[in-house]
């Protein structure tokens, strides 16, 4: 067996790679808190009725990753981090060059955006890898929860950076003006975090960091493996619903606060869910591995998230009803919000390091891959369905968010702690 070491070297690994996933996301959402200022920008540039508008360069990054999520994963595994995330790379640098040095021009955004959108799963799809080559298992839930941090830290930024680095006030008579030198600072800083990928990225350490063997099968026998197993058949299940309802709230916030009767014209609420999800991605990946438990920190995250998301279904009504106290509601909301972002949130990380060590020896991208493909696909699905709402229709559809993941936190107790987090105890 070869000797157990740790290296330094592996915090520099995993900065590198949130740098790089941070600017995947903040490309991700660019035009969509300035869309309307974007289609001013635009106006002339493009049809706003075409399919291939302001919208769609959010949404890109969805129907990509669906299309793109399994290859990238098969990519990584076959190939390892350094060639998986450096392809990566080398399309966001593309991407960047393209739509930051030609931000006047809807069509080569649109077509750096489309570069973004493939090259994301071969970034995010590799934090699991990334620390199951580099850092022992007491420290993998930290690794993967930074990782992952990353990607909301680049998502606030884009929300809250953005509208600071244009004129976004619909009665200046420059409304719009600054979006092409917005777009050339984050396409030169995207390039950075592409090139410190390229140059920086290693493998693996010359020595193994933890006691257990790094033996791994194949993509499809590793794809096999993981659907023979009850426990991850309920975290897929989780996943399903958890980051689905997620993505759905996070992307409908407008609506649900219209549904709410309350003015949220400054974004707070869901500036209160990803600031609970920033915290909540710190800490509770730092407790699971301090107390080596995986499970017992998953039921607390699941559990917590049915108060959060029942705070916001029911906050009118916990507040004397619809338009009586929207001021009591706004504050329900909030609170509720930064509770379900604190929780939902932290659970990936958790979720995603669970899979990884109960699916073993499949691939770890394999298994992030197709929890975050689930996500995404029920997503889209209930996005679709909100979209579809009125003030009927939406109370009851986001009820439904409430039964299912009630469901989710019955289902998360039967599943069993991760066998290699309990070895790593037991050394």
């Amino acid at each position: 067996m070869e000797p157990i070491k740790l290296y330094k070297y592996r915090w520099i690994v995993l900065s590198t790679l949130m740098f790089i996933t941070m600017m995947a996301q903040v490309q991700w959402l660019t035009h969509a808190p300035i869309a309307r200022a974007a289609e001013v920008y635009y106006h002339g540039r493009f049809n706003p009725l075409s399919f291939f508008n302001i919208d769609f360069l959010a949404s890109s990054y969805m129907i990509f990753y669906l299309i793109m999520c399994i290859p990238a994963s098969y990519f990584i595994d076959r190939y390892g981090i350094v060639k998986g995330v450096g392809l990566g790379a080398i399309l966001m640098a593309a991407g960047g060059a393209i739509k930051g040095f030609s931000g006047n021009s809807f069509t080569l955004v649109l077509t750096g955006q489309i570069l973004f959108a493939i090259a994301q799963p071969f970034v995010i799809n590799a934090p699991t890898a990334v620390a199951a080559r580099w850092f022992p298992v007491k420290e993998r839930a930290i690794a993967t929860g930074m990782a992952t941090l990353a990607q909301y830290i680049g998502i606030l930024i884009a929300m809250v950076v953005t509208p600071m680095l244009i004129v976004s006030s619909p009665t200046d008579p420059a409304y719009g003006n600054g979006i092409g030198s917005m777009v050339r600072i984050y396409g030169i800083v995207t390039i950075a975090a592409s090139v410190a990928a390229l140059l920086l990225l290693k493998e693996k350490p010359a020595s193994p960091p933890s006691a257990e063997p790094y033996v791994r099968v194949d993509f499809s026998s590793g794809l096999k493996h993981i659907f023979k197993l009850r426990d991850m058949w309920i975290i897929v299940i989780l996943f399903t619903i958890g980051l689905g309802i997620f993505n759905a709230v996070n992307s409908m916030i407008d609506s649900i606060a219209d549904y709410l009767d309350i003015d949220d014209s400054n974004g707070m609420l869901g500036g209160m869910m990803l600031i609970g999800g920033i915290i909540g991605a710190v800490i509770i990946p730092i407790l699971s591995d301090l107390y080596k438990r995986r499970k017992l920190f998953l039921v607390i995250c699941v559990v917590g998230m049915v108060p959060g998301i029942a705070g916001i279904v029911f906050a009118p009504h916990l507040t004397g009803g619809f338009g009586v106290n929207p001021a009591a509601a706004h504050t329900v909301a909030l609170v509720s919000s930064f509770i379900l972002g604190f929780f939902v949130m932290s659970a990936g990380p958790i979720g995603f390091q669970y899979a990884a060590e109960v699916s073993a020896p499949a691939h770890e991208s394999t298994s992030q891959g197709l929890l975050l493909w689930v996500g995404q696909l029920s997503g889209m699905i209930m996005v679709t369905g909100m979209s579809m709402y009125n003030k009927t229709f939406l109370p009851a559809f986001m009820i439904s968010f409430v039964i299912l993941i009630s469901i989710a936190a019955i289902l998360i107790f039967f599943i069993k702690e991760s066998a290699m987090i309990k070895a790593e105890k037991e050394r």
